[in-house]
């Protein structure tokens, strides 16, 4: 596997966590005011490393959108 294809994994794999924080938050599965801030500081961590991964796919990928999605 080689850097590429590693960020593109990583990338997937932080999605689905924040996906799946985001819909505990929402479905209402958050007990307590700071489980939530937990959850929420998560989610921008999970965000920050996606922006990070995406910015160095960036300098080697075309289209980054189109194999992020792929």
């Amino acid at each position: 596997m080689d850097v590429v294809e590693l960020a593109k994994y990583l990338y997937k794999k932080i999605e689905e966590r924040q996906n799946d924080i985001s819909a505990a938050i929402s479905h209402g599965s958050v007990q307590s005011w700071e489980q939530y801030k937990m959850s929420v500081g998560e989610i921008r961590g999970l965000s920050f490393a996606k922006d990070e991964i995406k910015s160095l796919l960036e300098r080697n990928v075309d289209d980054v959108e189109d194999f992020i999605s792929s």
